[in-house]
């Protein structure tokens, strides 16, 4: 197991994970529809959309984080 200290990073690896998995794979389909070759367009697709991802949502969370508390009435 990871020390807590890199539990921010490890959230943000899986979170940015599943979220370019999913829309790797809707944009995929979308733009390509359904193929022979699909499953790997959606993988290359996958690889270049986690890379990309995973450094973004460290960059923004802290921002996305500041505009809820923001939104959000404190009661």
């Amino acid at each position: 197991m990871l020390p807590t200290k890199f539990q921010p990073l490890v959230f943000a690896f899986i979170m940015s994970g599943f979220m370019a998995f999913l829309m790797s794979g809707i944009l995929t389909l979308l733009n390509l529809g359904w193929f022979s070759g699909f499953l790997l367009s959606w993988l290359k697709a996958y690889l270049v959309a986690h890379a990309c991802a995973f450094p973004l949502v460290l960059i923004f969370a802290p921002l996305s984080r500041r505009l809820t508390a923001k939104l959000i009435r404190q009661s």
